[in-house]
């Protein structure tokens, strides 16, 4: 068991740490680099890690990545890993701005090993997050406990791992092998027998459930999947440019400044951007497929819309769910033996992000502009959120789409704290 020291400790090696780490390294800081470290639990770098289908496309530009928008010339760019790998005119021979998401996974593990500086650390879980604090009660730094027993002491914590996963209550009591959430679909779907007749039901209306959907005829071929979800039908993304533009990096001054009720109307309205909908492309695959099957008179799966899932239980080794028909408000049996939870994350601050807060005395749980939370007059430590702030910082804020700005105003604000801490030490 050791203790380790470093200045910045960021935990999870996903886009925005590695966007965050390559910014603090082209910044010139090579101290500060060099004193950074990633935590992340698992053996490698991939991005949406049980939804790695192989059809799966990227909806954002590959413009988009850990770096262009702040620096064009980087050599961390998407199009640097390509040339890289020797397949740059291939993809622009595609005509596309939507690579395969394995492509971006792909990019994120080349750009970990790519780092000068920063070192990132495989197979590290986090087992606590405790703040450490001076005599009076000020925060100072934080202790990060690791499942080997080493222990990690860091001034800054930069928390990007993401939401936890939305288990709605109607599912809760399940047992654990009769449910999946789809960040844990291709790990856990694999265990399912494959010769095995299968009646699978998959929740939601949104892209990875449509994606789980589909994707269960091919790994269970027995499978009759069935998908369930509240809305009047399967709709696009909404993709205006007009819109769009509040995906924009520079609007995030915009909605920060805006009134709490300029910012639920956002909000409201930009739910069909990115929460509700499917890539077009895709819906036209999933409908082609839906028809091809009855073209085949071989109806396999089907779709129900506006339709409630009021409650589930296991009962005589299968599961039962009690489904209400919203047109008509019907109530009705179904019986199947899996269900795929494609119900998105939940959308409070995560667990260990709502424990350590309460442990450093914060009430209230929010990002400053450059994604600090407020600890305290005169505290020497840091803590930013990366992933977790709509609320304050726009719908944007958990997408790709201004990763390398945001890690731009985190680095600057972390060198800025720095050059304070210098200047009072000096006097």
């Amino acid at each position: 068991m050791t203790n380790h020291e470093v200045e910045v400790l960021a935990i999870g090696a996903g886009p925005s740490n590695l966007a965050l780490a390559v910014a603090i390294e082209e910044s010139g800081a090579t101290g500060l680099a060099s004193d950074t470290l990633i935590l992340e639990q698992h053996p490698d770098v991939q991005w949406q890690r049980n939804l790695l289908l192989p059809f799966a496309r990227s909806q954002v530009s590959f413009i988009k990545d850990l770096v262009t928008q702040r620096n064009p010339q980087s050599r961390f760019s998407f199009l640097s890993f390509l040339h890289a790998k020797g397949r740059l005119d291939e993809f622009i021979n595609l005509g596309t701005f939507n690579p395969f998401r394995r492509e971006i996974s792909e990019y994120l593990q080349w750009v970990a090993h790519s780092l000068d500086h920063v070192q990132v650390r495989y197979n590290s879980g986090v087992r606590s997050v405790t703040p450490r604090k001076a005599d009076d009660g000020t925060v100072i730094g934080w202790q990060v406990a690791l499942p080997d027993g080493d222990t990690i002491d860091a001034r800054d914590l930069v928390v990007g791992t993401g939401r936890d996963a939305h288990i709605p209550a109607e599912f809760a009591d399940l047992p654990r092998d009769r449910v999946i959430h789809s960040t844990e679909y291709t790990t856990r779907i694999a265990q399912y027998p494959m010769d095995r007749p299968a009646r699978v039901v998959v929740i939601g209306g949104a892209q990875s459930a449509a994606e789980m959907f589909v994707s269960v005829h091919k790994d269970l071929p027995l499978s009759q999947p069935t998908l369930i979800h509240r809305s009047i039908g399967l709709m696009n993304y909404q993709t205006s440019k007009f819109v769009n533009e509040l995906f924009f990096p520079s609007f995030i001054d915009e909605f920060h400044a805006g009134s709490p009720a300029a910012r639920r109307q956002i909000l409201d309205e930009m739910r069909l951007t990115n929460y509700a909908g499917l890539a077009a492309p895709f819906l036209d695959e999933m409908y082609m497929m839906l028809y091809e099957q009855k073209l085949s008179n071989s109806q396999r799966s089907a779709v129900r819309p506006m339709t409630d899932v009021i409650s589930s239980r296991e009962e005589g080794g299968e599961v039962v769910l009690e489904l209400r028909d919203r047109k008509t408000g019907r109530v009705e049996s179904f019986h199947c033996d899996v269900v795929l939870l494609g119900t998105g994350y939940d959308q409070r601050m995560p667990a260990m992000v709502r424990s350590l807060a309460a442990e450093a005395g914060v009430d209230r749980i929010e990002a400053n502009r450059d994604y600090r939370v407020d600890l305290g007059e005169n505290t020497r430590a840091g803590l930013y959120l990366q992933g977790f702030n709509e609320a304050t910082h726009g719908i944007s804020d958990s997408l790709l789409s201004v990763l390398a700005q945001r890690s731009h105003e985190i680095a600057t604000d972390l060198l800025a704290r720095r050059s304070v801490s210098a200047s009072v030490a000096m006097r």
